[in-house]
């Protein structure tokens, strides 16, 4: 697979602007995946974002350089950018500080961005792939993946759990802790070499 994060100044000559000298650049939460804006950056304002670690545009309208956020303090903090297959287009995953929308919406797309709607379990599983890969420091979820005692251990305590909140009929401790389980699953079937397309096409199967 071809790497194209851009991580330094260099990396930027590998991009290719219009005309303009713009290219588009598409804010992704990088916790649950969802599309926060879409907004122009030119070469200058990439390596401003590249210098401060927070998300940089050129406003066509004013003809400025301009950092999201310098108003309202709703910053993007920059966890990675990529360049699409064609490098003409950057994916910019981030960790908003509030609402990205000028509007207050948490993103310019309303509801329809958000994969609460019908992609949370993609947007889990990604952020499973995603730990897995990156391993960062002090992440629960990279202990669960290394450890098959641990997983076990957890699967086990959320079921009891699951199972005392559903006997006592209480509805919001049972959904948390199915969410609890729903998620130790996913990371055991990771460590056992399953996809999560494995498990639809099963549940698919039985629909």
């Amino acid at each position: 697979m071809t790497d194209r994060r851009v991580a330094t100044p260099d990396q930027i000559d590998a991009l290719v602007f219009d005309d303009r000298g713009l290219l588009p650049v598409v804010a992704q939460d990088a916790h649950d995946g969802r599309v926060l804006m879409v907004a122009w950056a030119n070469r200058d304002a990439l390596e401003r974002t590249l210098e401060t670690g927070r998300l940089h545009f050129w406003s066509r309208s004013r003809e400025s350089l301009w950092m999201k956020g310098e108003t309202s303090g709703h910053v993007l903090e920059v966890v990675s950018l990529h360049g699409d297959c064609d490098g003409d287009t950057l994916l910019a995953r981030v960790r908003p500080a509030g609402p990205a929308c000028h509007t207050g919406e948490a993103t310019c797309f309303g509801d329809h961005a958000d994969p609460r709607a019908e992609d949370t379990l993609p947007a889990v599983w990604a952020t499973l792939r995603d730990r897995a890969a990156t391993r960062p420091p002090d992440s629960y979820t990279v202990r669960l993946l290394d450890d098959p005692n641990l997983r076990v251990k957890k699967l086990g305590e959320e079921t009891a759990e699951l199972i005392q909140a559903l006997v006592q009929g209480h509805a919001p401790r049972a959904t948390e802790e199915a969410a609890d389980l729903l998620y130790h699953a996913l990371a055991g079937l990771l460590a056992a070499g399953a996809t999560l397309d494995d498990l639809l096409a099963e549940l698919e199967s039985r629909r």
